[in-house]
Order: C-alpha cells, then structure tokens, then sequence
C-alpha cells in the first residue's frame, strides 16, 4: 500500500496545495509575530507542516489556544482556530486582558476553514471586534495515508444530524471539486441520503457556474459513493475487531496519530507514533483481524533478529559499510515499530481474550445484530448499568443501547423508560440531554403507538413509510445477508464481516459492493428505498480528451467513498478486503475518523459553544 501506482490519484498534491494555502495565509501578516493555535488544529497542521515552517514564514512562539492570558512581547499576534464560539470567547478574554495591561497588538484571527457570522457577533459583543482583522485558511482534506484523506471536521455529524446546521456543507463541496480540478471529473455518482443530496446538487450548481471542473487530461476515478453516515448506524456501533480498529478503540488515533502509554512502550514513557503505510510493520497488520496478528509480529521478530544476526557474522569491512548503508538502519526502524506493536497487541488481547466483561459484551453485541435474545441482551444492558462502572464502561454501555434500539426498530416504552432511568440514576441526570440527543438523532428511540382513526389518508401513508424505514434493518439484514449464515474465516478472509468476527458485514460497505456489481437495478431499489435519504445515481460522459486509448480500464476500476459524517477503520478494512476480491482499488475521503465512543462523546451535551 506504499504507493498507488502510476495513473493512479496522489493525495500528496493536497498536501502541497494545503501546505501553500497555510504559507500565504502566514504571510498575510508581514514580520514577526506570536502564532496561537486551537489544540485541536496542532495534529492537522503536523501533516501538513512542521514548526520549522511556521517558524520560517514569521511564528516567532507558538502558543495553544486556551483561557489563561498569551505571556508574550510580540507586537503582533495571529490566532489559527474553527469559528466556534468558544474560541471567540478565548480570543476575546485574552485581547481584554492585554489591554488592561496596555499592550498595542494587532491581532489577526484566522479561521479554518471559513469565517461565520457568529464570529464576528460574539467580538462585536466583547467589545474587541475594532481590534481584530478577519482572514481565512481554507484547508480541505488531509492525506492521512495513501488511500484515505479527512477534512478532520469530527464535529460534522452533531452538527448536521442532530442541529440541523448546514454551514459545514460548503467545506464538503469544495473537498469534492478540488478532488475534481486535481484529478478530473469522475463519471459515474452515486449518493445515498440527505447530506448526499444536497452536496452533490450544490457541487454541480457551482461546476455549472464555473463552466463545468477542468482537470487532467486523464480521468483518474471512475466511480464516487457519497455515503451518510445516519444511513448506516449500527457500523460504528459495533466494536471493531481488525487491528487499527482495535487500536483506535483502545488507545484513540487522532489524525493519524496514536499516543501509545507506559503500559505498551515498557518504559516510564509514553511514544506518539504515526500510523500509515510508511510503518512496514502497520501496514502488514493493520487490516488483519486481532486473532491473526501476534503469529505475524513473532514471525517478524524473528527475521529482524535474523536481520542483526547477518550484520554479526561479516567480516570484512566493504560488507560491514555496505550492511549499515543499506540494512542496519531499516532493521532498527523495524525493530522499534515491532517493540510498540508488540505492545500494544499485548494490552489489547488481554483485554479481549482475559477479560470476562469484555467478551460478554462482544456476544451481546453479535446477538443484538443477529435478532436473537432480545430479552437477554435487555437484561445484559440493565444489570451494567445497576453496577455503576466506572464512565468509560458508561459510554460502551450507552453503545449497546444504542445498538438494541437501533436493530429493534425502536424499544417498547416499558423498556425504553426503564433503561433511561437507569442510565440516569446510575450516572447523573445530566445526560438527560444527552439522551435527548440520541434520541433526536434516531440513535436510542422509543416505540411509538398511533391512532390511525385520526389521520387523514394522507398522514396514513407518511406514517405507512416512515414505519417502513423504520424496519429498515432487519429487512436489510435478510434480503443482503449482512449476518453471514456460515461461519468466516478471520486468518485469510473472504467475506467483509471478518471486520466484525463475522458477525456483521457493515451495510455502508454492503450498498456499495452491491451498487458496483449489479448497478442501479430493481433489485438493489428494493433495498435502497429502506435507507434514509433519497438514492442518487447519474453517469456523465466524458469527452474523447478526457481518456486516452485504453487508459479507461484502469480509471474505472478506482471507486473513491466519501463518508458524509465519518467513517471507521472497520468499514476501510472492509472495502479493502472488497477491492482485492473484485479487482477494485478503494479510495477513501470523510469528514472524520470515529468510533462508537467518540459517537457518543460527540452527543454529549457539554455546554460548549457551536458554529
């Protein structure tokens, strides 16, 4: 996975295009100047460029952004933020504070990726919006690896699915006609829900103003899925069982990056390691599922070993030069990335192969999906809660709720009022509107009885079809055989439910192969009309320019997924899987990376302001 060949999208060109953006953004303020930077922005702006650049084009101290006053003599300072209210309220306190400590800065606030008007009212209100100059950084998507770029906006999905908010749609359509100008028009679309929709009408509304997208001469991807997230739910639900899946639950992979404690590196401590494809040793595990990983660490270890044994027995002096030139150097790079994996595979099998909570759990999970037991797994959920465990068991708790409201279509009210007043008394009721949050987002509803006597025909029928997505799982689950019947092999896999033990093929992962194989059929409408959403699917044909002679096999064979509200590392693993069966190559662009604890971290209602 180094690299994607030749003729196919480099991602490194919006990192360059990034890298340039963020330069002239820099230089928008001349001279020397004190940079304060969002915590959240510092891994994404690591991607894209080092302090050493910042430091080149005038950040002459790099601070984070935080409440406590800016300790600096700089007469000029540039903040780099999203245009969020708490960040305004920040900027303000800390442009209040050096006035009453009469210090003359010019200040210059940056947004990523784009100024709103709740910016600008919220300094007008601080009374420093006369003190302050507006610019914006447009940053799109960032290569994360080879195969998968991220806007890196993990507040996207409580944004628009709960909120409403569309301002971060505009963010989305530039990605997609950036993704168009660098590598061309893709041909064939597909799209499936509301945010799907309304992106690519306003992608092509602005393609039409712009006169259509001009690209390469070549069309590089053949086929765009734009996915939304609500569609498919229980996906990040479910607990991942590949290894960056796994990792990312247990330790968090935060653009890329993993911060791996003492526990793992044996030492007092803690190693932050970039995870992609340039570590030799990730990218061989990083798909397999975690029964199949420590037989390949140890097979590894020993030819590093054997590697260093080599270096022991020369003799002559050229050997020995040319044995450090060409060998030593990879070898220790293999050996510290294998004493970190190694470690981390530890923590993480003992956790699901020892830990009797965690492998209840696991099955709890795998019937709920399956349909089986629904009054067990209601009284599993009900006895964890009555522990009063500690919060991170709180939010895998507050996942398998979740998950059974999900594949029941909604639970009885009796059950429904007894889980959330349980999850109340035993955690606070402060996450009443947490709660209420879920529920607005579909995540954990209640059963609801209706009397049709006093309806018109009309709310029949929307009642009819709301009724109709509503069984929308379990009907999906039958007709696209999302439970596998047979068992799956986990060591060499040959079907996508593998991501979860083979308890589940992710159903976003599901639509797509089932939209490259058999196209927009009757068959697959059956299915797709369950979803949430309207279906979108148009091809656009390209002019004789646009595809040399014989270049169309390879450009048609590449499917780019974009992931409305995020993504897993499950459903990745999945497509890749996919793509070597049917000779596909999968591209990958969403709004964030998640989980299902970082789903429901993000309903979580902190008081916190939002854009």
């Amino acid at each position: 996975m180094a690299s994607l060949g030749e003729g196919f999208p480099d991602f490194n060109e919006l990192k360059v295009l990034a890298k340039d953006e963020l330069i002239r953004t820099l230089e928008s303020m001349p001279g020397s100047k004190d940079l304060v930077i969002e915590p959240k922005l510092m891994k994404i702006l690591d991607r894209i460029a080092g302090a050493q650049l910042l430091r080149n084009h005038g950040a002459s101290k790099i601070f984070k952004l935080e409440l406590a006053p800016i300790r600096a003599e700089c007469e000029q300072r540039m903040y780099l933020c999203r245009p969020t209210a708490e960040n305004m309220k920040q900027i303000a306190g800390q442009i209040l504070s050096d006035k009453q400590s009469d210090k003359k800065i010019s200040y210059c606030v940056v947004l990523i990726p784009k100024k709103m008007h709740i910016c600008e009212l919220i300094m007008e209100q601080e009374g420093v919006y006369g003190d302050v100059i507006f610019e914006e950084l447009k940053l799109g998507l960032i290569p994360l690896d080879t195969d998968i770029v991220s806007l890196e906006l993990p507040e996207f999905f409580k944004s628009f699915y709960l909120h409403g908010d569309q301002s971060w749609i505009g963010a989305i359509v530039n990605s997609l006609i950036n993704l168009q100008v660098l590598f061309c028009k893709i041909p064939n679309i597909y799209g499936q829900g509301r945010c799907a929709k309304m992106v690519l009408e306003m992608t092509k509304t602005i393609e039409n103003l712009q006169g259509g997208v001009l690209g390469t001469p070549d069309h590089q991807i053949g086929h765009l899925f734009l996915i939304d997230r609500e569609i498919d739910l229980v996906t990040p639900l479910c607990t991942q069982t590949t290894y960056e899946g796994l990792v990312d639950e247990t330790f968090g992979i935060n653009c890329g990056y993993c911060e791996f404690g003492p526990e793992v590196t044996g030492t007092d401590k803690s190693v932050k390691l970039l995870l992609n494809c340039e570590d030799e040793v990730f990218d061989e595990i990083r798909n397999r599922h975690i029964t199949n990983v420590f037989t390949f660490l140890k097979s590894k270890a020993q030819s590093v070993q054997t590697g260093y044994s080599k270096g022991k027995n020369i003799t002559q002096i050229g050997q020995m030069k040319d044995f450090v030139q060409n060998e030593l150097k990879d070898l220790k790079q293999q050996f510290k990335s294998l004493t970190i994996h190694i470690g981390a595979c530890e923590k993480i099998l003992n956790q699901t192969t020892t830990e009797p909570d965690f492998r209840d759990h696991l099955q709890t999970e795998h019937a709920i999906v399956e349909g089986s037991g629904y009054r067990d797994n209601f009284n599993f959920i009900e006895e964890k809660l009555d522990r009063q465990e500690e919060k991170t068991s709180a939010t895998k708790t507050l996942r398998l709720m979740c998950l059974l409201s999900l594949a029941s279509n909604g639970l009885p009210s009796k059950d429904f009022k007894t889980l959330q007043s349980h999850f109340l008394q035993s955690y606070g009721y402060e996450h009443l509107l947490t709660l209420s949050n879920l529920k607005r987002c579909g995540l954990f509803t209640e059963q609801q009885g209706t009397d049709v006597t006093k309806l018109s025909m009309s709310d029949v029928q929307k009642l009819a079809d709301k009724a109709l997505k509503k069984t929308a799982f379990r009907a999906i689950c039958k007709k696209w055989n999302l439970v596998p019947k047979d068992s799956v092999q986990l060591q060499n896999p040959n079907d996508m439910s593998y991501v979860f033990s083979g308890a589940y093929t992710p159903l976003s992962c599901k639509l797509i192969e089932q939209t490259l194989m058999k196209g927009p059929s009757n068959t697959l409408e059956e299915v797709v009309k369950l979803l949430p959403g309207e279906n979108i699917s148009f091809t656009r044909s390209m002019s004789a320019k646009g595809q040399r002679s014989g270049s169309a096999k390879i450009p048609n064979k590449v499917v780019l997924v974009y992931f409305l509200g995020g993504c897993t590392f499950s459903e990745i693993a999945a497509l890749r899987l996919l793509g070597a069966m049917k000779g596909y190559k999968f591209l990958f662009a969403t709004t964030s990376i998640m989980n299902g604890t970082s789903l429901m971290e993000s309903m979580t209602d902190n008081g916190k302001g939002r854009a």
